[in-house]
């Protein structure tokens, strides 16, 4: 077995026991959306037109939940300096982490996005897109937590700290996502949305592991 496909497998097996792992994230999404009606009435013509803007919301905001614990655990056992030190740059061991994020929080959040908001009023036939953005989305917000995570190493209240860097840089996968559903369903032109978000994503991608790695170093020096 290779020394990436172990790294996988630890990281997998730490996401899933960080904070509960997907339990976590799904029931504070599905609790969120459960509260809408209850704050704006029942009436459906009112809940469709704003479920795909509340969905996204809230899925931000449950992309959140462990945040705080992705790199502070290894950090505080040392297990962060043996990875520095291993075979694997601590691009790619960032790089793993995050994909462990979203396969544990993210892709059980894109299932649960279009249940919610087709409960919530959204068209069903808007699902696959809500599927697919909530995918998108999820990999631009496990990227950009774990950018937030790694910058918050070593400080007090970490987890206010991430929320304060990592929430401004959610707000264009929020607007691309939120507008590529309402285009979709809408029947208006909706690839231009989508590109912009899988962009954002890819960039999101390629980009944060290095500021990661070096904000890891920097909390070791």
């Amino acid at each position: 077995m290779t020394v990436l496909m172990v790294l996988i497998r630890r990281e997998l097996s730490l996401a899933w026991a960080r904070g509960g792992g997907a339990l976590l994230a799904v029931g504070f999404f599905v609790a969120a959306a459960v509260m809408l009606p209850l704050s704006l009435g029942p009436a459906p013509a009112r809940l469709a037109a704003v479920s795909a803007g509340v969905t996204w919301v809230v899925l931000s905001l449950a992309s959140l939940l462990s945040l705080d614990r992705m790199f502070e655990r290894d950090f505080d056992d040392g297990a962060l300096d043996l990875l520095a030190l291993g075979p694997l740059p601590l691009e790619v061991v960032a790089a793993v982490k995050c994909l462990a994020q979203w396969t544990v929080s993210g892709a059980p959040l894109s299932i649960a996005a279009p249940v919610v908001a087709v409960a919530l009023g959204a068209r069903p036939e808007a699902a696959p897109m809500i599927f697919v953005a909530a995918a998108l989305g999820g990999l631009a917000f496990a990227f950009l937590g774990g950018t937030g995570a790694a910058l918050a190493l070593a400080s007090r209240r970490g987890g206010v700290l991430i929320a304060v860097i990592v929430l401004p840089l959610l707000t264009p996968p929020v607007i691309f996502g939120g507008a590529a559903i309402s285009n979709f369903a809408d029947r208006l032109p909706w690839i231009t949305a989508v590109s912009l978000l899988a962009a954002y994503a890819l960039a999101c991608v390629a980009l944060t592991p290095f500021a990661m790695a070096g904000a890891c170093r920097n909390a070791q020096s």
